[in-house]
């Protein structure tokens, strides 16, 4: 499919798309089979819809109680009506089986190491590091031990729909993707099960971990940098430019509760024994010399315990980047873990709309999924909310999981983004025989064995082995085994002999109530009924956001986070296994969590920055927040709306959400349009930039040449002054040797490094971290960050506008080889485009099938940390990496008149009108009308499915 010119502009129609593909898919499989792809195995069109789903007439269910109405919209969209709970949520299992069961299957057996069952020996190391997590175990344990009979009771309807649809159905009958795994494997689909549901939200929980990828990366850039270099690049919060979610309050000491109207002062912040500090005084040694003759980092620091020579923290970064390349193998849930995991949220309460009532939005920036990780659905007791059949909620789902993660029900609506809390610690393990030391005395593992059972391959057995922090990690391949061997970890640790091992402390693998958390909110009818549910969502810690329709809003930091034991402890780096003083000593009381309800200010909003002033609140969530820039952004379209008219409506709330403004832009530009710029072509580039007002929309020329020069001067400043561990693989540049005690001017000296991680986590990804980092050195032209060296074709730089000058050069030159020499023809959206693939074999299947069942490229507006967050990795290029995965507004005056959008469409199979409906209007920025009520859902309604006992 070709790019589109714009998401503003007229797309494609969805229908002549569909039918171009369908004319050429017997083309195609025809080819294949004479190319000897498809194995043999000739394909026709009614292989790809023979598991397109029943929606209309009548099926009979045995389990039913009674009967159950599926009403679905143009856009395939359901809407199910029970008349009691269970049968409503059995009915949810059989409508997104029906759907989606191909992606629910994959997705279980991720969840519990079992991928290699489905596709063979590629996925073994994969699963053997899923078995060591044990995610489907400690679901196990929640839906044994902790879970509501309540709770349980829905998991096994849940599961009793499931299984209703898969009986009697063979692979293809399922999914096409079953059809194309038929020709080389013998997989045969089985039952599932409650605990397959529960163990998703440990994968939810994996990719929303927090700051844990940080905690390697700032312990890899000490082989070429000192610690007041990575304190550059890890600044604080900026507190003073970027509003925290909540300005007001602190925890009453005499209550021991948070109380958001209370007042703090600067000595009650930060008093559990944790301190500020990032990497200052973390006993780090820095190396001698950084990559491209920044200069030397020294240091000894004090306090941490990790410390040593430079030799042993080269050792740690070696054995830390090996953790760090079996974690990006990983397959990502939601997305991949890091910068711009995050999303948007926020609500404005009535004295501010045109409804006289709450509005709130919502849109969660994830990785771009086919289909969309999200499932539109309403959940609908016959007559309402009562008695033996509770709900009437609307929302977005996860396919295989029961209840509504994100939506409303006829009382109040709630969003999520994430809290990143610091909820994972990395802690180094002293083996000595089979055990670990611990307090100077040798303790057994706790061990267990799992069998990976491979397709088309034998089966393979390991030994998990777990210390009293967690699983060793480091046991799951030669490499990872090698971790620790010469770990700096000071003069009181015990002798390394051949290393040490290293486990993961995270709170997810403990047991929890989370799964009780998503039905409690499901039927909240007040913020006393919201904060208790919240009180129940231990992982992932989400920002919650809530609305009432008697005009109330809210928010609520839930979740279980760790106090750290341990002198000058800040989980920013590993810590010494071997010590109980670095135990983590207990979990914030949620009671003293924080919390706000009807602030003044008649809004909030949160965007992944700051909870709470850390200098005014007892405990430390995290250092590794988003630093705000989406966050301010909102505040200041929220403020200047109520301030010039005073009111702000559903229309305003959409508008919001696809504002595409940079504030790196707004920040950069006055230096760019100041350079004296002799190169014509160079300079016909910079006037591009001569009265843009820095909104990145798709058509937009100058949006696309800013882009390229923030991507150099990302890569000038700092990517090629990173160890190769960090920077993007592919990306090959002449370094100091290792060895040297100074810097190296001559180019012949240097030796060649090439980068070594995946482009959509290489650093520096250019987010608002490095915003921050940048914002602190502008006004410094000679700091040490704008020089780079001599090469054998370009000259050294020694200051800002050196450096400046030669990025803007680069980004003509290479947008001049991406998009051709005539500026007139360029634009963003030819270089930032979506496309949306199959996260299976759309990603690693034959080609064919990956032009079978991926669809693309969209050309989109927006940016890294623009509210508008299509983000892009600036060490990788410019692609579409996270999306605002669907929107909504919920409008709390008039459900019916709520809007919402999904990113692809509610059905996982390809070729089905529904698979990627909605894309084309959520490029665009359009949202759909979202029925409630059973009349304006009856209006909508296109097809009915009749399920009867």
């Amino acid at each position: 499919m070709p790019a589109n010119e714009s998401a503003s502009s007229g797309q494609q129609k969805t229908g002549k798309k569909k039918g171009r593909r369908l004319r050429l898919l017997l083309i195609t499989l025809v080819l294949a089979l004479v190319a000897g792809v498809a194995f043999g195995t000739y394909w026709s069109i009614s292989t790809v819809r023979a598991s397109f789903p029943q929606t209309k007439g009548s099926i009979k269910l045995d389990g039913l109680s009674g009967p159950v109405d599926v009403r679905r919209d143009a856009n395939g969209i359901p809407q199910i009506y029970a008349e009691s709970d269970a049968d409503l949520f059995m009915a949810q299992g059989y409508v997104q089986a029906q759907d989606r069961f191909w992606e629910m299957d994959v997705r279980r057996h991720m969840t519990s190491g079992r991928l290699s069952e489905m596709f063979g020996k590629g996925q073994v190391e994969t699963d053997e590091f899923l078995r060591t997590l044990d995610w489907h175990g400690v679901a196990q344990k929640e839906y044994d031990t902790k879970l509501s009979a309540e709770t349980k009771k829905y998991l096994d309807a849940y599961s009793e729909g499931v299984n209703a649809y898969l009986e009697g159905k063979s692979g293809k009958d399922l999914s096409v993707e079953y059809a194309a795994l038929g020709f080389t494997t013998d997989y045969k689909v089985d039952k599932w099960t409650p605990v397959d549901s529960v163990a998703w939200l440990k994968a939810m929980a994996w990719d929303l971990r927090g700051n844990m990828q940080d905690e390697i990366d700032r312990s890899l850039m000490y082989s070429r940098l000192g610690p007041k270099q990575i304190d550059d690049l890890y600044p604080g919060y900026p507190y003073k430019l970027h509003k925290p979610i909540i300005e007001n309050g602190a925890v009453d000491p005499a209550t021991k509760s948070f109380d958001p109207k209370g007042t703090a002062t600067q000595t009650q912040g930060q008093t559990q024994g944790q301190t500020q500090g990032q990497t200052q005084g973390q006993g780090q040694s820095g190396s001698t010399g950084t990559g491209t003759g920044t200069g030397t980092g020294t240091g000894t620091g004090t306090g941490n315990s990790l410390s040593g020579g430079t030799n042993a923290t080269a050792g740690l970064n070696t054995q830390l980047s090996r953790i760090s390349k079996a974690l990006d193998k990983l397959p990502d849930a939601i997305g991949p873990n890091g910068n711009g995991i995050g999303s948007n949220s926020w609500v404005v309460s009535g004295d501010h709309t045109t409804t006289g009532k709450p509005l709130l939005a919502n849109d969660p920036h994830l990785s771009p999924q086919l289909p969309s990780v999200w499932y539109q659905m309403g959940l609908h007791c016959r007559g309402g909310a009562s008695g033996k059949c509770k709900y009437d909620v609307s929302g977005y789902t996860f396919a295989g999981v029961p209840g509504v993660i994100i939506g409303h029900n006829d009382k109040i609506a709630w969003g999520m983004t994430n809290l990143g809390a610091d909820v994972t610690d990395l802690y180094l393990e002293k083996i000595q025989g089979d055990g670990y030391l611990y307090d100077n005395k040798v303790q057994p593992f706790t061990t267990r064995k799992e069998t990976i059972k491979v397709a088309g391959g034998d089966d393979k057995t390991i030994v998990v082995r777990s210390t009293n922090n967690g699983p060793l990690i480091s046991d799951r391949s030669d490499e990872l085994g090698k971790v620790g061997q010469e770990a700096p970890a000071g003069s009181s640790a015990p002798d390394r002999a051949d290393g040490y091992a290293v486990s993961l402390r995270w709170t997810a693998l403990d047991p929890g109530n989370s799964m009780d958390a998503v039905f409690e909110l499901n039927r909240a009818k007040d913020f006393k009924d919201f904060r208790k549910a919240a009180s129940h969502f231990e992982v992932p810690s989400q920002n919650l956001i809530y609305a009432d329709q008697e005009g109330n809003i809210g928010y609520q930091a839930p979740g279980r986070i760790p106090v750290r034991g341990g002198k000058d402890n800040d989980g920013s780096l590993p810590v010494p296994g071997w010590d109980s003083s670095y135990n983590w000593k207990s979990y914030i009381p949620q009671a003293e969590l924080p919390y706000e309800y009807n602030p003044k200010r008649g809004y909030i909003v949160t965007a992944n920055q700051a909870v709470v002033d850390e200098k005014k609140y007892p405990y430390k969530l995290t250092d590794d927040w988003g630093y705000g820039a989406r966050s301010q952004r909102i505040n200041d379209l929220i403020e200047s709306k109520i301030k010039n008219d005073g009111k702000i409506s559903t229309e305003d709330m959409r508008l919001m959400q696809l504002d595409n403004s940079s504030e790196i832009a707004k920040m950069l530009t006055p230096k760019l349009l100041k350079i004296d710029v002799e190169d014509p072509y160079v300079r016909e580039a910079q006037k591009l930039l001569e009265g843009w007002d820095y909104t990145q929309d798709s058509d937009s020329a100058a949006a696309a040449y800013f882009n390229a020069v923030w991507r150099n001067v990302l890569k000038l400043s700092f990517g090629n002054k990173l160890p190769k561990e960090l920077r993007v693989k592919g990306s090959c540049i002449n370094v100091e040797p290792a060895d040297k005690t100074g810097p190296v001017d001559d180019p012949d000296e240097r030796v060649r490094e090439c980068g070594e991680r995946d482009a959509d986590a290489a650093q520096p990804d250019g987010g608002d971290r490095w915003y921050e980092v940048v914002r602190n050195i502008l006004d410094d032209e000679n700091n040490e960050w704008w020089h780079t060296p001599k090469s054998r074709t370009d000259k050294a730089t020694t200051n800002r506008d050196e450096l400046f000058a030669r990025a803007m050069e680069d980004a003509r030159w290479e947008l001049t080889a991406k998009l051709g020499k005539d500026i007139d023809t360029w634009s963003w959206g030819r270089l930032h485009q979506l496309t949306l693939k199959n996260q299976t074999i759309g990603t690693e299947g034959p080609g064919f099938m990956q032009w079978l069942l991926n669809r693309g490229p969209w050309n989109l507006g927006g940016g890294e940390a623009a509210v508008n967050a299509t983000g892009w990795n600036a060490a990788g290029g410019y692609g579409v990496i996270w999306v605002p995965s669907m929107r909504m507004v919920v409008n709390l005056a008039d459900f019916d008149k709520s809007k919402w959008i999904n990113l692809t469409g509610a059905s996982g199979h390809a070729y089905h009108d529904n698979y990627t409906d909605q894309t084309d209007k959520w490029a665009k920025g359009e949202l759909l009308d979202w029925a409630y009520s059973e009349k304006a859902v009856e209006a909508a309604t296109k097809n009915t499915l009749a399920l009867r006992p």
